[in-house]
């Protein structure tokens, strides 16, 4: 049995590497590296592409001249040959990701939006439903502001800052609470809920909706392609284990 990698004192045969990228959890990653690499194959650059691509590498790296280009090769283990895969294959997913759902950009943020609209807004939580009312009524009459009894009353980190939460995007609250604010209107006070161990009170101060703008329109492309790369990658490693146990 040929040995084609050693590790310390232990020599390693080819017959065993896939055994120890599933053991050491490799293998998802290996595979999702592998299906970019075979998506970006219909992507070449240009000769103007590749040498504005090399002089990015050379400036976020600050290599200035080849005996610095040697050692960080070096000390990634990496020969002259890498080089260029490493370089331009950047430029190549992005190019890759725009070719592929550029054009859905704008029906996916308005399937996305209701979770990426942000608000602001107000929230105080007791564990005592007859406190909760009394704080209710508090504020709506006026009596005292929602700022001062949060401070005093409320039980959560929102304490801090006199109840006042956000800005943040409504899919990242308890889905409860942000079906709450998603049907509020900006000032309108909610009346007590029970939400898992707490009573809440809850304002919503502000609401900011989300904008198809540049940040938004790379945070939605990459979505949509880490949604496809990890269906590409279950389906390789479900096909890996079927071709495994038939082998068995």
């Amino acid at each position: 049995m040929t040995s084609v990698l050693q590790v310390g004192d232990r020599k390693i045969a080819a017959d065993e590497i896939i055994s120890l990228l599933k053991q050491y959890g490799i293998l998802p990653q290996l595979v999702r590296e592998m299906m970019i690499d075979h998506a970006l194959a219909d992507f070449p650059l240009t000769q103007e592409e590749t040498m504005q691509a090399y002089k990015q590498f050379y400036q976020e790296q600050k290599l200035n001249a080849e005996v610095e280009l040697q050692t960080w090769l070096e000390a990634r283990g990496l020969e002259r040959e890498h080089l260029d895969y490493l370089v331009t294959r950047n430029i190549k997913l992005e190019r890759f990701k725009k070719a592929t759902w550029g054009d859905n950009l704008d029906s996916y943020f308005l399937k996305r939006k209701p979770h990426l609209d942000k608000v602001i807004y107000s929230l105080i939580r007791v564990s005592d439903i007859g406190i909760a009312q009394e704080l209710y009524f508090r504020i709506q009459e006026g009596e005292q502001s929602f700022s001062d009894l949060a401070r005093e009353y409320s039980q959560g980190p929102e304490a801090q800052t006199g109840g006042t939460l956000g800005p943040v995007e409504l899919g990242i609250p308890h889905p409860v609470l942000a079906n709450m604010l998603a049907s509020s209107q900006s000032g309108q006070l909610l009346p007590p809920a029970r939400l898992g161990e707490w009573f809440i009170i809850v304002r919503v101060e502000k609401f900011l909706p989300a904008l198809l703008d540049e940040a938004m329109q790379q945070r939605l492309i990459n979505e949509l392609f880490e949604n496809w790369l990890q269906t590409q990658v279950k389906e390789s490693l479900q096909k890996d284990l079927l071709v495994s146990s038939v082998r068995e």
